[in-house]
């Protein structure tokens, strides 16, 4: 047993971290209807999708800055106030303009959210219940992710897809509730209670906590992860050779460059990048994006596919996607035996490899394929996702006290950002393909299909090296016999 209140702290994050994270798929399954209510393209469909992950991903590394120097507390009662005002004026959007602006809101007060809750957790319970806490928080973020598509479908069927956001008002205050509650206040690790000065990162001193950010590096990681997601989100449509995308691609490469010198040089950085000395931890992340970049494209594609492709209602589309849900819940207490019998390092790559097979058997989803034919490919996808469990949590045990919010704010955009790529990425292998098969004579459907393989075989591609990095980084060190 835990310390008393930690379960109930437990319960509050693993709320607060569904509720946000569940924004990232309980829109696709709404997408047609969207598209036909509003009279948008697939480019601007895509938006609609990406600009929650693209503010997410970017605020990421502030928002874990602003938990370990303003403090834990305010950072996630900040970002929830933020969240759910946002999610009601996209349940009131009435153009792809709006709907798209407001859901770059709601990524703004995610990317407080996630990196406190994590920084909470891993500071703030006790010893006993901190292990128990991790695998609870990160089956949040997998039953989010994979119970995203079933709730959007029965809600933006039966209501409306306005109401997938106008959901979240009532249960993100509910979640204010629970935090105010359960989460301890303090002073922020990173100041004195007097105001003092505090030594900041490379030695300097920092006299007030807005000293603290590094407003250049903010806007730099905003430039590099915007240009690229419109590189690749608007390229089959302009031409991937035109002027304009050719110079968001070296745009989004000079801001990254420019990003990495300043943390380098920066008296207050947003990320210390000798955090990535560490095998583990650059490891770790880098898995995570290359998951990200194959599931979370698919799952975007795939509920398109459903109702375009089998013509199933947005219930039915959200509904198949319940293997996924079921095996991820199932195979999650599997975790922890295989990690002691196999290692880590085994354990996680043997999940990413699952995947990677469940993306090559959805692949192989032909014209006239039945949702029975996709069961095995989703439930792949599930299962494999559950036991890469250790992966997020080794990541995490590099984190020291005056770390732990930068920490999770690096693991949290990692997922994020490959959350954000995934679509763009693997939405540019479709609308390429597409686009040449239908300029080869094949009707638009049948073109559909072809793109749609063809993004699930890059994906597979990405998940399985993704394996190879798992099973390197997360290998244990051999110390020398005493």
């Amino acid at each position: 047993m835990g310390r008393p209140g930690d379960y109930g702290l437990l319960a509050a994050l693993a709320f607060a971290a569904f509720m946000t994270c569940l924004d990232n798929t309980v829109v696709n399954v709404a997408l047609p209807l969207v598209q036909q209510d509003l009279g948008l393209d697939l480019a601007d469909l895509e938006w609609v999708a990406a600009a929650y992950p693209l503010t997410f991903a970017a605020l990421l590394l502030t928002g874990g800055r602003s938990a370990d120097v303003w403090g834990r507390r305010p950072t996630l009662l900040t970002g929830l106030v933020v969240f759910t005002s946002a999610s009601l004026l996209c349940g009131l959007a009435r153009t792809g303009g709006q709907l798209i602006t407001c859901r770059g809101l709601q990524g703004i007060g995610a990317a407080l959210v996630i990196p406190a809750s994590l920084a909470v957790l891993t500071r703030d319970l006790g010893p006993k219940a901190r292990a128990a806490g991790v695998a609870t928080w990160m089956g949040a973020l997998a039953a989010a992710l994979a119970l995203g598509p079933v709730i959007g479908g029965v809600i933006s069927q039966h209501w409306g897809w306005s109401w997938i956001f106008v959901i979240n008002v009532p249960f993100g205050a509910l979640a204010l509730v629970a935090v105010a509650r359960a989460v301890p206040g303090g002073t922020a690790p990173g100041l004195l209670p007097d105001g003092a000065a505090v030594p900041a990162a490379g030695g300097r001193p920092a006299r007030h906590w807005a000293g603290r950010f590094d407003p250049v590096g903010v806007a730099l990681s905003c430039l590099a992860a915007g240009g690229c997601a419109y590189g690749l989100i608007e390229g089959p449509r302009l031409g991937f050779v035109s002027p304009v995308i050719m110079w968001a691609f070296a745009g989004s490469l000079g801001a990254f460059a420019l990003f990495v010198i300043r943390q380098r040089t920066a008296g207050t950085p947003m990320v210390d990048l000798s955090l990535f000395r560490d095998r583990v931890f650059s490891g770790g992340v880098a898995a995570q994006v290359l998951w990200g970049l194959g599931v979370n494209g698919v799952f975007f594609f795939t509920t398109l596919f459903l109702q375009r492709g089998l013509g199933l209602s947005p219930t039915q589309a959200g509904l198949a996607f319940t293997p996924v849900a079921a095996f991820l819940i199932l195979a999650t207490p599997l975790t922890g035996l295989l990690v002691r019998r196999f290692g880590a390092h085994r354990t996680t790559a043997g999940g990413l490899l699952t995947v990677a097979a469940g993306l090559l058997l959805l692949s192989r989803s032909g014209d006239g394929a039945r949702l029975l034919d996709l069961m095995p490919g989703l439930i792949a996808i599930g299962a494999g996702s559950a036991v890469t469990v250790p992966l997020t949590a080794r990541t995490l045990d590099t984190a020291t006290d005056t770390s732990s919010g930068v920490v999770s704010g690096v693991v949290s955009a990692a997922r994020e950002l490959s959350a954000l790529l995934g679509i763009a990425l693997v939405g540019a292998v479709v609308a390429r393909r597409q686009g040449a098969a239908v300029r080869g004579g094949m009707d638009p459907g049948a073109a559909f299909l072809e793109g749609y393989q063809a993004g699930l075989m890059v994906a597979a591609a990405l998940v399985a090296i993704g394996a190879v990095v798992a099973g390197l980084a997360l290998r244990p060190s051999h110390a020398p016999s005493p």
